[in-house]
């Protein structure tokens, strides 16, 4: 038996866990993160306060599991991307990190597609030009910030950020590299001519790894600030939605996950990449398979803004709001007496990547009430997974067997919106901590603790399958065809709307 340490440098929190080889969670413990908004579109955070968060927890854990840093064979962290984490030559934070879902790029995702053929970037880098390139950022800082721009000297994400100051090694993960667009997705290799879209120099970005391979050992620096033994190895890591993707059991061709936290997220196993703009593509954390993808901007941040919002001071005052308003929900017909939401809240990310759109409620009527938003709400984003289920099986690849995950996986009228809408049964999971889980898992698979992928099953348990009621199809059908149809619509005029003086 082996135990191993697992971190999660997430948008809202980081979060930190123990656990042994034979299935058992030893401790887990989290610390909040700061998210920076300060003008229209940016989203900012303090790598500084990612390691802070880092050496408080770590104590904490041995302290809850009762064990020595010594107990701990290998480490992984896993993090959100593609943040932009920016060192000096003194290897020195220049700034705070530029967040995946920072808006700001507009003009220079623009400029990067008058210069570079979409098709042929599609086909090299299996992404498509977009403001979550890497490249976009960097070119705002040029123009913006020169005086940063000329001191960087190395260039990379979250968890390589986090694996920097335990081991003192530069190193940048594979799906970061991919997702920000500067590895050719074939060779895996970073690409010449993929990186001067960034106006950078090849030397600024780190040699390229797979997640599960070591980079390096805890210094004695980072094991003093730590609580951590020298000379513990620490893999590459991984990409947070991949790696929960894992742990929920997606890795048979057709396996889904769909993840109903504040945003949306869809993951999909593959045996091969099928490149496509409307998508993401990442590798799996299994070898040799890919994991296309795709993030809906909004998800549960759209119920908690209609709380915030239309809700009483009864409901909101209530312990679970939410819990409250799906029985209000309940009693609704399908489509919320002819209600529609188009969940477009911060613009959206796939499979529409249009940052002008707009949330958007249509047939509103004086007898609508906040049940009927609120079931409008949970039918939208289900239509917009649907909306990517469409567009894997366009690529041949259909989702054969969905699973859902993160908080919004509690809500049995959510759950039987999403099986009804979606025509498929939607397993439920239980004891699915997070990402922070699997880059444990992967740890201990690089050290050779734990010899195959499918072990990682230990960990979670089912928690029941909802199945489809047929008999809405009909009218969901309906609905969906009208959901896409209002943003076609629509579409020509959202920009009017978002560049009024």
């Amino acid at each position: 038996m082996a135990i191993t340490l697992g971190l999660d440098i997430g948008t809202t929190s980081t979060i930190g866990i123990l656990i042994d080889t034979d299935g058992q969670t030893l401790a887990l413990a989290s610390r909040p993160v700061t998210l920076y908004s300060e003008h229209s579109g940016w989203a900012e955070e303090d790598p500084q306060e990612w390691w802070r968060n880092v050496t408080d927890i770590i104590p904490e854990l041995l302290t809850k599991s009762g064990g020595s840093a010594t107990d701990i064979a290998a480490i992984g962290v896993t993090g959100m991307l593609p943040a932009v984490v920016l060192l000096d030559g003194d290897k020195k934070i220049l700034r705070r990190s530029i967040q995946q879902s920072d808006g700001r790029v507009g003009r220079e995702a623009e400029e990067i597609a008058t210069e570079f053929n979409s098709e042929e970037f599609v086909r090299r880098t299996g992404n498509g030009i977009n403001q979550q390139l890497v490249a976009t950022k960097l070119r705002w800082l040029e123009r913006h910030e020169p005086g940063v721009f000329s001191k960087i000297a190395t260039v990379f994400g979250s968890y390589d950020c986090i694996n920097h100051r335990l081991t003192g090694e530069r190193v940048i993960e594979h799906n970061w590299a991919l997702e920000a667009g500067f590895v050719d997705v074939a060779s895996r290799r970073l690409d010449a001519e993929l990186i001067a879209l960034g106006h950078i120099d090849r030397s600024v970005l780190p040699p390229v790894r797979a997640s599960h391979e070591i980079i390096g050992h805890v210094t004695l620096e980072a094991a003093g600030l730590t609580g951590l033994a020298a000379g513990t190895p620490v893999i590459a890591g991984s990409a947070d939605h991949i790696t929960s993707a894992f742990v929920a059991g997606i890795r048979e061709d057709g396996d889904c996950l769909i993840k109903f936290g504040g945003a949306g997220d869809i993951m999909l196993a593959a045996a091969s990449p099928q490149p496509d703009p409307r998508l993401f593509l990442d590798y799996h954390i299994v070898p040799k398979k890919f994991m296309p993808n795709g993030c809906m901007a909004c998800s549960g941040a759209v119920l908690n803004w209609i709380i915030s919002t239309f809700a009483s001071d009864a409901i909101r005052s209530e312990k679970n709001p939410h819990a409250t308003l799906d029985r209000l929900a309940i009693g609704i017909a399908p489509g919320a007496d002819g209600l529609v939401m188009l969940p477009y809240f911060l613009g959206e990310k796939t499979p529409i990547h249009d940052p002008d759109a707009r949330g958007t409620l249509v047939g509103l009527g004086l007898h609508h009430e906040i049940g009927h938003i609120w079931r409008a709400a949970l039918e939208a984003v289900v239509f917009g997974f649907r909306h990517h289920l469409d567009v894997f099986s366009e690529l041949g690849q259909p989702a054969t067997r969905l699973f859902a995950s993160d908080g919004g996986a509690a809500s049995t009228i959510w759950m039987q919106i999403a099986a009804d809408i979606l025509g498929q049964p939607v397993h439920l999971l239980k004891g699915h901590p997070g990402s922070c889980l699997g880059a444990a898992y992967i740890a201990a698979f690089a050290i050779g603790a734990v010899d195959d992928w499918d072990g990682i099953s230990r960990f979670i348990k089912p928690a029941g399958v909802v199945t489809p009621d047929h008999s809405n199809r009909e009218r969901y059908d309906t609905l969906y065809g009208a959901y896409r149809d209002v943003y076609r619509c629509l579409q020509p005029i959202y920009p009017r709307l978002a560049n009024l003086p």
